[in-house]
């Protein structure tokens, strides 16, 4: 794991959120940001892009984020990259659920853009210490 937090790669299907969070990311949060609509996508720019730190919305077609998770923790090259699932699931149970999955930290949508920066990058320190 790096030290410092300076690539994301974000799977979510909606693209208004894509272009929100990635914006404020990269303009407010000065990171490094890739997107990708699925899991599917984001398992395969893995190799190209080694984030730091990984995005993940719960519900996307295709390969939604749990399975996605799944997939990075039974991976030996991935498994350690920290995610932080991005979702409109909002009860205490259901992020239970995705942090029993090995998620860091969940954000809920509506998330506020200027604040979401520095909600990453507080679940980022706090899994480094």
């Amino acid at each position: 794991m790096t030290q410092s937090l300076q690539k994301i790669l974000m799977a979510e299907d909606e693209h208004d959120i894509q272009t929100v969070a990635q914006l404020v990311l990269e303009s407010i949060g000065d990171f490094e940001v890739r997107v990708c609509d699925n899991g599917q996508e984001l398992l395969k720019e893995l190799a190209d892009f080694q984030p730091d730190l990984i995005l993940l919305d719960a519900i996307m077609p295709e390969l939604d984020g749990p399975e996605t998770i799944k997939q990075l923790k039974q991976s030996e090259q991935w498994r350690d990259i920290p995610v932080i699932f991005l979702t409109g699931k909002s009860s205490q149970e259901e992020k239970d659920e995705l942090k029993a999955l090995g998620a860091i930290g969940v954000i809920s949508k509506p998330f506020d853009p200027m604040a979401l920066s520095t909600v990453v990058a507080e679940c980022w320190q706090e899994n480094q210490a």
